[in-house]
């Protein structure tokens, strides 16, 4: 299915090194290729990160590493991305320029006044889609220290750039201002490999410049209109005259053509986000909520067939195409602000989902992840698939309408019927890979996705239902003999099961999804695969130092084999599953625990300006310390962003049954952040609104028409 993806998606975890795409097969997984040191096939390793819209591109081998980018300023406006330094400057340097559908449209934006570059003085964000650039220039050489001239540039993602001089002068000044443009109308990947070549020729054009090439046009106009337009130079020219206190402004905005030139998301489609917000003692909440709802937007992408059904994009700059199992995941976590996303999500992914006879029948495909130095890569087609069902059977309980959760029944029930073809007559679901391991994780999805396809389907009067609860139950008696080490501390999980009976036994952030049941009935939770006594062991583990680093959860143990706090899974914090850690401790009554990691996490996104990367170093928080960015991370990230909502609304405890008209809230009584209101929210189709003071006293403060307070 074609898709409008500025950037080749990636939806694996780890950075990615440019080359060839990897093909997709039937299964949804690359075919064989050969493998590397430690395991990991050197195609399947990254091939997710590079899933295009289009065509494959061929990208050059041998790259190292990619620029950094922890440190770049990226405005987000889907198809539409600009990625900048604090300097303002656009020098085509790196990463830096404008992009729209995967091609940098322009890739060089630098501004001289009176033959000068400003001196940078502050460069920030004013959110997810712009930035705002303040620079200083010295005119007169008998000024002194204070500058003459204030440049303040306020660039968009959807491309335009606003510059504006303001006068601090006694007297009036003429001054030349020079703005020198250039681009190379290169695809990202050759961007990103530093092999996109050199600039091309421009041409005059109405009021602006014009470049073109095979891969497309790009138009630059200014309002006013350049007193010079000098082509061979890319450059535009104006005679601003300032007086004392004086300000005069000239646009700049992109008209890119070709291929690839779809609209933003926002344009003619409304959010599906409820504008919620969030108040209370702690201040850091409203800021964390609005950053993870203009993130979320700022990543909505359309299905071109199917304009009304947006779903998410993975995250910015390296995976701005859809990632099956982030967009589900992902809009799971925000049910809480509607279940529009839901619905467009499901019914995107539905119209991928593998028909036909054979064992994949059912299955929505997805490329294969990198798990870290224990394990081989997995594939997310699998998780995808088991999200699929229980995010349906979710959304229903938060207000989906009957119509679009029958609409979408089908292709739950043959995600279910996938399950139960490929688990057989055996105990555990496999790894698709003939040798994979049976991993801890993937086994917890299957459970959460049998419990709540099986309710799903009971209520709805579809067969299967009776089956999938009892290899629920079978797969729960035999999970804790076949997974848990005992050892003198009280055990643990092992991360998998080798098909010949041997444990990979080290602890990893994975095992956060055993804590993650998912909603039933009246205010009830599915079980887990743990019992009581495992759940308090898994529930100390996690708050102890060597998981909980203070900023969240550690990827892996600071004690275990091959922890590096860079790791994407070997150490670093994951923002999806600290969140999830935090909302299952919750549920389960560990409120010590999830107040520790609910603090960490927040504290965290405070020193990220609220906007949280998609991962970050697992270092230890020290007195005085900040959290090290990871400088392959996506930032924005879909999946950290609405962890971020996770985050705010396990302290409530929401758990709807709108089919019923009910809704029963378990608040975490201890308040770890004080007193909190959350208005706003969806619920039933209507806004709802909760307040959990500080003795943990919750209060329904709005609420749709007969919804009733469950027990």
């Amino acid at each position: 299915m074609p898709l409008s993806t500025p950037f080749p998606a990636r939806g694996s975890d780890r950075p990615p090194h440019p080359g060839i795409p990897a093909p997709q097969s039937p299964s949804g997984t690359p075919p064989t290729a050969p493998r590397r040191p430690g395991g990991t096939s050197a195609r399947t390793a990254h091939t997710d990160r590079f899933q295009t819209a289009g065509p494959p591109q061929p990208l050059p081998r041998g790259v190292a590493e990619l620029p950094p980018a922890h440190t770049a300023l990226i405005c987000v406006a889907l198809p539409a991305v600009v990625i900048s330094t604090d300097q303002g400057q656009l020098t085509g340097q790196g990463l830096e320029g404008f992009y729209r559908a995967g091609r940098r449209v322009l890739s060089r934006c630098q501004v001289r006044v009176a033959g000068r570059e400003p001196l940078a003085v502050q460069g920030r964000m004013l959110g997810a889609d712009r930035a705002r650039f303040v620079g200083t220039v010295h005119v007169a050489p008998d000024s002194g220290p204070d500058p003459d001239v204030v440049v303040e540039r306020i660039r968009s993602a959807e491309g335009t750039e606003r510059i504006v001089l303001h006068s601090a002068a006694p007297r009036p000044l003429r001054l030349p201002l020079e703005v020198s443009l250039g681009t190379d109308l290169a695809e990202f990947g050759a961007v990103a490999s530093g092999s996109s070549g050199p600039e091309l020729a421009a041409t005059v054009h109405d009021s602006g410049l014009r470049w073109s090439s095979g891969n497309g046009d790009c138009l630059v106009t200014a309002v006013p209109s350049p007193a010079d337009a000098l082509a061979s130079a890319g450059l535009l020219r104006w005679e601003i005259e300032l007086p004392p206190g004086g300000s005069q402004t000239v646009e700049l905005r992109l008209h890119p053509d070709g291929p690839g030139s779809a609209r933003a998301v926002r344009r003619g489609v409304t959010s599906p986000f409820a504008q919620a917000q969030a108040t209370g003692d702690d201040p850091r909440v409203q800021p964390l909520l609005r950053t993870c709802v203009e993130d979320l937007e700022a990543l909505l992408l359309r299905d071109p067939a199917h304009p009304t059904d947006v779903h998410l994009a993975a995250g910015a700059p390296w995976r701005c195409g859809p990632a099956p199992a982030d967009c589900l995941a992902a809009a799971r976590m925000t049910l809480p602000l509607g279940t529009r996303l839901a619905a467009g999500t499901l019914r995107m992914l539905a119209r991928t989902q593998l028909g036909g006879p054979g064992l994949r029948s059912g299955m929505i495909p997805g490329p294969r992840r990198d798990a870290g130095a224990h394990l081989p890569p997995g594939c997310t087609g699998t998780d995808a698939t088991l999200l699929f069902p229980v995010l349906l059977a979710e959304a229903w309980r938060w207000g989906l309408p009957e119509r679009e959760t029958e609409e979408l029944l089908p292709a739950a029930e043959s995600c279910l019927r996938w399950l139960r073809t490929t688990v057989g007559d055996a105990v555990y679901l496999p790894d698709p890979q003939p040798d994979g391991p049976l991993r801890c994780e993937t086994q917890a999805h299957a459970h959460r996705a049998a419990v709540l396809g099986a309710d799903l389907l009971e209520v709805w009067g579809r067969p299967g239902g009776r089956e999938l609860r009892e290899w629920a139950e079978e797969l729960r008696d035999a999970f804790i003999e076949d997974f848990w080490i005992e050892d003198g501390a009280g055990g643990r999980p092992a991360a998998a099961r080798t098909r010949d009976g041997r444990l990979v036994p080290y602890l990893g952030a994975g095992a956060a999804h055993l804590l993650d049941t998912g909603l039933l009935g009246s205010g009830a939770l599915a079980p887990g695969l743990l019992d009581k006594g495992h759940t308090e062991q898994l529930a100390r583990l996690f708050g102890g130092p060597v998981m909980d680093s203070g900023w969240g959860l550690r990827g892996l143990g600071a004690r275990e084999a091959a922890y590096n706090p860079f790791g994407h899974r070997g150490g670093a914090v994951r923002v999806q599953e600290s969140a999830v850690a935090v909302a299952g401790l919750a549920a389960a009554g560990y409120e010590e625990q999830a107040g520790a990691l609910l603090g960490g996490m927040l504290s965290a996104a405070e020193a990220f300006g609220y906007r949280l990367p998609e991962m970050f170093a697992g270092e230890s928080r020290a007195e005085g310390s900040a959290p090290l960015p990871h400088p392959a991370a996506c930032r924005p990230a879909a999946t950290a962003a609405a962890g971020g909502v996770l985050l705010l609304t396990a302290l409530a405890g929401i758990r709807p049954d709108a089919p019923a008209r009910t809704v029963t809230l378990r608040p975490i009584r201890s308040a770890p952040l004080g007193e909190i209101a959350l208005t706003g929210l969806r619920l039933a189709g209507a806004p709802f609104s909760v307040r959990v003071g500080r003795l943990g006293l919750v209060m329904v403060e709005e609420a749709a028409d007969g919804l009733q307070l469950g027990v």
